[in-house]
């Protein structure tokens, strides 16, 4: 398995011999409003071009719809792309001109990848209910690491149940600490190191840092933390570009 950090939250993962995106977002840098008044967003370019991103992807993974995880105005995906995404969401991406997308409700099977839907919760009160539905996605195959991307969630009990039921030897968590409002909507700090105490069988990989100005966490506060907390070969903190691989 190998898993490329491209930006943000968008990921090209080797699983299984194939090529997946995850939350595909390729916008050009400076080209969405500020959500916390400090920048325009995403605060940073694509480490490479998007064609290069989208390259021989065979499957994208798409967790929700907000304008940081796929674009859709314009779409910059091929419209042929098979996309695997929330229920919810399946009819604005067919309205958005991809014609090949399944509504993924709990399990499914795509070439020799099982793959599970997991829930999430982003953000608390009125903000969370804002927010919407979000998911997350639990990866298997034969021969590779069973893989757990969190998506955009804080640590809560049911992440935390996840954990124990699908034991995966590798989680990818959204670590930045973003917050609207003055309200949590995906894991800090403190957060990421509690989910790495409750799995320590995982390696964790900390993505979602440094794309966008509504972060608190940045990479070189939380791979600080972790060496502090006696993590730092478990919790991996990649940069833009930079690929991960298990045997």
């Amino acid at each position: 398995m190998r898993v490329q950090l491209i930006r943000n939250a968008t990921l090209r993962l080797t699983y299984a011999g194939h090529t997946l995106l995850v939350d595909p977002f390729l916008a050009d840098i400076h080209t969405q409003p500020s959500l916390a008044g400090r920048s325009l967003n995403p605060t940073v370019a694509l480490p490479l071009p998007a064609d290069e991103v989208v390259r021989g992807a065979e499957l994208a993974l798409v967790s929700h719809l907000h304008l940081d995880h796929i674009d859709l105005t314009p779409p910059r995906l091929p419209p042929h792309l098979p996309l695997l995404a929330q229920p919810g969401d399946v009819a604005a991406l067919r309205a958005a001109g991809f014609t090949a997308v399944q509504g993924l409700d709990r399990d499914t099977i795509w070439s020799s990848i099982h793959l599970s839907r997991t829930g999430g919760t982003h953000g608390t009160g009125r903000v969370g209910q804002a927010m919407g539905e979000v998911s997350g996605f639990v990866l298997r195959a034969p021969g590779e690491p069973t893989l757990y991307l969190a998506g955009d969630t804080i640590w809560t009990d049911e992440v935390r149940a996840q954990i124990e039921t699908h034991a995966p030897d590798v989680i990818v968590t959204h670590s930045g600490g973003a917050r609207l409002q003055d309200t949590l909507i995906i894991m800090d700090t403190a957060q990421t190191l509690a989910l790495a105490a409750a799995a320590p069988q995982a390696t964790v990989v900390a993505v979602h840092l440094d794309a966008y100005d509504h972060m608190t966490v940045t990479r070189q506060t939380l791979r600080a933390a972790a060496q502090q907390a006696g993590l730092g070969r478990r919790l991996l903190v990649p940069g833009d570009g930079e690929t991960l691989e298990w045997p």
